[in-house]
């Protein structure tokens, strides 16, 4: 049973990988857009997420998003800064965002933090 259930999961792996190989760049594009769009909106339906505890856990937050945003946009041509950035990410000015969305961080998370950043 065992084989039967790998080689089922081989298979279905070899479908997946052939079906994301046929996808035209036009596609691939619109889809990673559409992700990335989605992926916004998660964020912004769940502001109590804090960027430190994203940065513990994951290595990256909204910022990282809007640093890469702006990075992204430089390798296009298009001129946006990073203020356009964040606005882009967070849906609003950063200052604003700070001020309804982000209480200071704990001693516990910038421990936290400064843990990650070692490894």
């Amino acid at each position: 049973m065992v084989t039967n259930v790998n080689q089922i999961r081989e298979k279905e792996s070899k479908v997946a990988e052939f079906k994301y190989k046929n996808l035209t760049q036009e596609e691939q594009d619109k889809l990673d857009a559409a992700t990335f769009r989605r992926l916004l909106a998660h964020l912004d339906a769940n502001k109590d997420v804090q960027n430190i505890d994203l940065m513990i856990l994951a290595g990256f937050c909204r910022n990282c998003f809007s640093k890469w945003y702006k990075a992204e946009a430089e390798n296009l041509g298009v001129d946006l800064d990073i203020d356009d950035a964040r606005e882009r990410v967070y849906g609003m000015t950063y200052d604003e965002w700070k001020q309804s969305h982000q209480p200071a961080a704990t001693p516990e998370q910038l421990a936290a933090f400064e843990a990650r950043q070692k490894k």
